[in-house]
């Protein structure tokens, strides 16, 4: 069964976690559960790899892109989406290259100046996205019209009147943070908060734009392209990284989360990649054989119904389902036949029904529904 674990809850971030804050839960946990620190743990050694996977995925803006989008199979196929991608070795390998080692304190508690525009990411946006099974099926390009905020275009998202421009922070120098030295019965350690002066901004707007009054945003209206891939599913989302609210005084945008509502297609009923279609067929077609026009997401296919066929026989057509997503391939079609009796019937076709009632003779003992059913679901894989 496939992995279904969740990497920012691996790491203990949020789904709009900041690389900076991805990298700093990481080195927390890594230090904890570091074999070095653990005597050679054999839990401790599997949660240190596993971290460090999560790690390596969310820090990564593509790796991290294509597993909001579609999990652990979006970023090493379906096949591979049930094994742990990294031994110890290179687990460790990636602690060393981004943190040299078990070193002293100070890689343990942060260091090093986070940037301000760190500290205003805007609000993420959410759309419903409505899809047909056609567009699942081939993909598409869809927009949407979102009620959003712009960067104010009298500031230029600065926040401060035409002619002037914010000022350093005296109180942290432009950091945003003060930092103090403590002790614990580990030693000295840094600690880190926002500065109360300028609120974590770095920068103060001594004269605020008329315009937007000093947030550096104002209300908009735009337009979005939305590329969506074959083969998504119903609740699926797509994640837009950076399409959101820009963040006040020139901070980053949020993303754009676009959430999926597939319109059901009444002539197929989907089983993950796979779809069923239900043919009715006539006495004649089961009992001579036909072929016979059957629908799928990219037009007719022939499909060649051999001479007794019964009611609930399923037949396959090889990759006329949805594409496997993140993989390539296509799953199938599975028609399920079933035989039509009509209601009403001219005194012709009676008269015809009841000459071959005379010679067709009696069913075979094996031709319960048990079989038919028992035929289905091996087909279906159930």
């Amino acid at each position: 069964m496939a992995r279904t674990v969740d990497f920012y809850a691996v790491l203990g971030v949020a789904r709009d976690a900041e690389e900076g804050d991805i990298k700093k839960a990481y080195r927390k946990l890594a230090m904890e559960h570091h074999p070095d620190r653990n005597n050679g743990d054999k839990a401790a050694e599997e949660k240190f790899k596993e971290i460090t996977e999560a790690y390596e995925v969310l820090r990564d803006p593509d790796k991290r892109a294509a597993y909001d989008r579609y999990g652990i199979a979006g970023i090493r196929g379906r096949s591979q989406a049930d094994a742990m991608h990294f031994d110890l070795s290179e687990a460790l390998s990636v602690f060393m290259r981004d943190f040299g080692g078990l070193g002293g304190f100070d890689a343990f508690f942060g260091g090093g100046q986070r940037s301000q525009r760190d500290k205003h990411r805007g609000q993420d946006l959410k759309v419903a996205l409505k899809l047909t099974l056609a567009e699942v099926a081939t993909g598409a390009q869809k927009s949407v019209r979102v009620r959003t905020l712009d960067r104010c275009p009298i500031c230029n998202g600065s926040g401060a009147k035409a002619g002037t421009k914010a000022v350093t922070c005296g109180t942290c120098r432009g950091t945003g943070e003060v930092r103090r030295n403590a002790q614990s019965i580990f030693g000295q350690f840094l600690t880190v908060s926002p500065c109360p002066t300028c609120a974590g901004e770095g920068t103060i707007v001594e004269k605020p734009c008329e315009r937007c009054d000093g947030d550096g945003r104002v209300k908009a209206e735009k337009t979005v392209q939305i590329d969506v891939p074959a083969g998504v599913a119903d609740h699926h989302y797509l994640t837009l990284r950076g399409h959101g609210v820009p963040g006040p005084r020139g901070g980053p945008p949020g993303d754009l989360i676009a959430v999926l509502d597939i319109k059901d297609d009444p002539r197929f009923e989907r089983r993950g990649d796979d779809l069923v279609y239900d043919l009715p067929v006539s006495f004649t077609q089961a009992g001579a054989g036909a072929e016979i026009d059957v629908p799928t997401p990219y037009g007719q296919a022939t499909l060649r119904l051999p001479a007794g066929t019964q009611t609930g026989t399923m037949h396959k057509l090889k990759g006329k389902g949805l594409p496997h997503i993140g993989e390539g391939g296509h799953g199938d079609l599975h028609v399920r036949v079933h035989v039509w009796t009509p209601t009403k019937m001219t005194a012709e076709q009676r008269r015809l029904l009841e000459d071959l009632s005379r010679v067709e003779g009696a069913p075979p003992a094996d031709s319960s529904g048990k079989q038919i059913w028992e035929d289905l679901k091996r087909a279906l894989g159930i």
